[in-house]
C-alpha cells in the first residue's frame, strides 16, 4: 500500500502532462525556398505544398547567390481568383490583398521565418519586387480542415 501512495503524485504528474501536451499542436513546418537572379528564372518552391489547419512555420531559405528575396503571404478569397498586378510597377498590388506577414531582405544564403495559424483554403507566396512575381517567385499553398 505505501508504494502506491508514494507512486500517485508521480501518477498526477504523468496526467497533467499528457492532458497539456494535448491541448497544444506542434506547428507545421513549411520548407519555402527561394531561388533565381537578375534576369533570370526566379522560383518559390514549397514543401509541402498542402497542409492541415492550424498553427505553421514558414522555414525559408534564400537558396540565390546575388539576390536578396523576400516570401509574402496572403490568403485567397478563393483559388482561382486572379491576382491584382500594378502594370506600371510591374509588380502585385498587395492594397488589395490582406497579408498573414512576410519574411523580408533575406540576403544571398540567408534564412529567415514566419508564423502563423492558418485557417483551410488557399494561399499565395510570393516576392513583390519589380518583374520577380511574373518571372516565376510564387506558389500556392493548399490548406485543408
Amino acid at each position: 500500500m505505501k508504494s502506491v501512495t508514494r507512486l500517485l503524485p508521480l501518477f498526477a504528474a504523468v496526467a497533467i502532462a499528457c492532458s497539456a501536451g494535448a491541448s497544444f499542436a506542434a506547428a507545421t513546418v513549411i520548407n519555402v525556398t527561394e531561388d533565381g537572379e537578375g534576369g533570370g528564372a526566379m522560383s518559390l518552391k514549397l514543401d509541402p505544398p498542402t497542409v492541415k489547419a492550424g498553427p505553421a512555420t514558414f522555414a525559408v531559405h534564400n537558396n540565390a547567390m546575388t539576390e536578396q528575396h523576400e516570401m509574402i503571404v496572403v490568403r485567397l478569397k478563393s483559388p482561382d481568383l486572379p491576382i491584382p498586378l500594378n502594370a506600371a510597377k510591374n509588380r502585385v498590388d498587395e492594397s488589395k490583398l490582406k497579408s498573414l506577414g512576410e519574411v523580408s531582405d533575406l540576403k544571398p544564403g540567408a534564412s529567415g521565418k514566419l508564423n502563423a495559424r492558418l485557417a483551410p483554403g488557399t494561399y499565395l507566396l510570393f516576392f513583390n519586387m519589380k518583374g520577380h512575381y511574373e518571372a516565376g517567385m510564387e506558389a500556392r499553398l493548399t490548406v485543408t480542415p
